[in-house]
């Protein structure tokens, strides 16, 4: 019943921002330094959310500590738990838990699996056009046998307005906290 409940009010406020022409507007409000990296595949322009941390191991190594999808309860703050073929076109199951947040279990579908190099799906609420996020997590060796780990995530939808400061302050956060995490991991 909670569910239902949860649906229709979300089904009422994208009616009334429809009806009041707001579901047009540019959610590309965050200038970022690094917006040439985060390119969506398929969202293209959105809210974006970006993180990046530099870790002491090569993009082998913090691939092989990154996929490894079944010790994620071990270790990953934000990720709790990923199941599924992480091939391109598979669905896969995620639950994500920000921080001060409670969690969400959604099945994304995957867009790139490149080994050592990216991993991308993306995701929605109810249906398209509400709540729409592709989250992309790129690896890039450095000269120094370093590996610089990126993740972001570009949304869209016309519940953006709404939930800015949850994606800003909690899902930043689950960003930062989850590659603090994979990079303590890596560097052990």
């Amino acid at each position: 019943m909670q569910f239902c409940t949860m649906k229709t009010t979300l089904i009422l406020i994208s009616a009334l921002f429809i009806g009041l022409g707001m579901g047009a507007q540019n959610q590309n409000n965050m200038k970022n330094k690094n917006e040439s990296i985060a390119k969506g595949q398929v969202i293209k322009k959105g809210k974006l959310i970006y993180s990046e941390i530099s870790i002491k191991a090569s993009p082998e190594r913090v691939w092989q500590e990154f996929t490894n999808f079944e010790s994620y309860s071990n270790w990953n703050p934000f990720i709790k738990s990923l199941k599924g073929t992480s091939s391109p076109n598979n669905k896969i199951e995620v639950f994500l838990q920000p921080p001060g947040q409670k969690g969400m279990l959604f099945k994304p579908k995957v867009l790139v699996f490149e080994p050592n190099i990216e991993f991308r799906w993306i995701g929605k609420l109810f249906i398209g056009g509400l709540f729409d996020g592709e989250h992309t997590f790129i690896l890039k060796g450095n000269t120094d046998g370093s590996t610089t780990f990126i993740q972001f995530e570009r949304f869209k939808g016309i519940l953006i307005p709404f939930v800015k400061k949850m994606l800003n302050e909690n899902t930043l956060n689950g960003f930062n906290q989850m590659n603090e995490a994979l990079k303590r991991r890596c560097e052990l």
